[in-house]
């Protein structure tokens, strides 16, 4: 039994296309595109009606433990180093390993209710390391979207906390399967000794996988990497050969151009997260000297990746260094295809099939000379009708089909205040 989506128009982002074809998906996968297909006798039939069929969207650097963090209350914050200190850090120490599943299933509704059917998720909770990856995937698992998942090594909790975090990252990046992929994580520059680097070196050779690693997303990164190790962090990464074309580098907003070519050299992912950029008020990333692997992540952000390809593009053009927002989207799709070793994105002939349905009506002609346009000024989670993953339909008629939302908020609404209670000592 397959699917056939009839009377769509079909997306493609890069080279850019609009066509009004069937599609017809069976065992996860597309298997025949064109003007007017035929279902077999036993086929669900979806009646489009000119409904945009678009690829599912991927956040290519993401904290979905963050996700009970919304709103709570904030001391008074003096800049960076703050906000790691007294908020992010006394946070993810207050995590255990119920409220990450939790935070896990809300942040991974949140992106299927966005249209995002990949998260490259970095996670940290130091008290409760062990195991604490196969709780996250359980909770995206709950919600039926992709995760590659990774462990953010440090010494900022000790050489014990490290060496769990290295087997954590390690030990599920070799039993991952299905919908899921594990990766190398690792912490702050700063907060990683030359033992750590070695050991990020030598999981990298025995998972044969890529360093999910946040770079250079304030100037503090490079001050106290240099103050603490005598090298900065590029240098330090570099020289341990921590980079390839498997690596995912977040945030690089402040890489004079010396240390940013040494990276893009390297063949890694950069992930521009403008949304996050602007909420902790670190500057603007020149995405546009990103080159050509550069794509978008929502961070600790909700994985509305609509809203952050809109951001991303607005706040380029007002820097007078406007980026192909349509590429940027592309990458994240050649992103998960790399990392899953299967075709994920282009909506065509044996690719698998993630997809979103949307109720876009635009006052205006769509086309592939202005699909950005339409993407930058007109798109929005708003539109997001269902998502398929998998060749399964994951959200239907707006509503999940795995799980209760009223259920899941009030799990994360008791989660997220034994979170803040811990924070504040109660």
């Amino acid at each position: 039994m397959g699917t056939v989506l009839k009377g769509g128009n079909v997306v493609e982002l890069e080279p850019a296309s609009v066509e009004r074809v069937d599609l017809r998906i069976e065992d996860a996968r597309i298997v025949a595109r064109g003007p007017d297909l035929q279902p077999k006798p036993d086929d669900e039939v979806v009646a489009l009606s000119g409904k945009l069929v678009f690829p599912g969207l991927v956040s290519a650097h993401h904290r979905l433990h963050m996700s009970l963090g919304r709103g709570m209350p904030e001391p008074r914050l003096d800049g960076y180093q703050d906000a790691l200190e007294k908020v992010r850090w006394r946070y993810e120490g207050a995590l255990d390993l119920d409220a990450v599943q939790v935070a896990a299933t809300a942040g991974g509704l949140e992106a299927l209710q966005c249209g995002t059917t990949t998260v490259f998720d970095l996670h940290s909770s130091p008290k409760e390391i062990l195991g604490s990856l196969t709780r996250v995937a359980r909770g995206l698992h709950e919600v039926g979207v992709r995760g590659v998942l990774s462990y953010a090594v440090t010494d900022r909790v000790g050489a014990v906390g490290r060496e769990e975090a290295l087997e954590e990252t390690v030990s599920f990046t070799k039993k991952a399967k299905g919908r899921f992929r594990g990766q190398v994580g690792a912490g702050h520059s700063f907060t990683l000794s030359n033992e750590a680097l070695e050991g990020l070196k030598q999981a990298l050779a025995s998972t044969s996988t890529g360093l999910h690693v946040p770079l250079a997303e304030d100037p503090l990164d490079e001050k106290l990497s240099v103050e603490r190790h005598g090298a900065t962090p590029v240098g330090r990464l570099m020289e341990a050969g921590l980079l390839s074309p498997q690596s995912l580098v977040a945030h690089a907003g402040h890489l004079g151009w010396a240390d940013l070519a040494q990276v893009i050299s390297t063949g890694s992912w950069l992930v521009h997260t403008p949304r996050s950029n602007q909420g902790l008020e670190v500057g603007y990333a020149p995405a546009l000297k990103f080159g050509a692997r550069a794509t978008l992540g929502a961070d600790s952000l909700s994985a509305d990746l609509f809203a952050e390809a809109q951001a991303a593009y607005l706040r380029s053009r007002e820097a007078g260094q406007p980026i192909d927002v349509l590429r940027y989207l592309a990458n994240g799709h050649r992103l998960v295809s790399q990392a899953f070793q299967l075709q994920v994105g282009p909506l065509r002939e044996g690719a698998l099939a993630d997809l979103l349905i949307l109720d876009y009506l635009p006052a205006t002609p769509l086309t592939a000379e202005n699909l950005a346009w339409h993407v930058v000024f007109g798109l929005g989670s708003r539109h997001v009708e269902a998502v398929m993953v998998d060749g399964s339909w994951r959200l239907w008629a707006r509503r999940p089909l795995s799980l209760n939302p009223m259920v899941v908020a009030d799990q994360a609404r008791e989660a997220a205040a034994a979170v803040w209670a811990r924070m504040a000592g109660k």
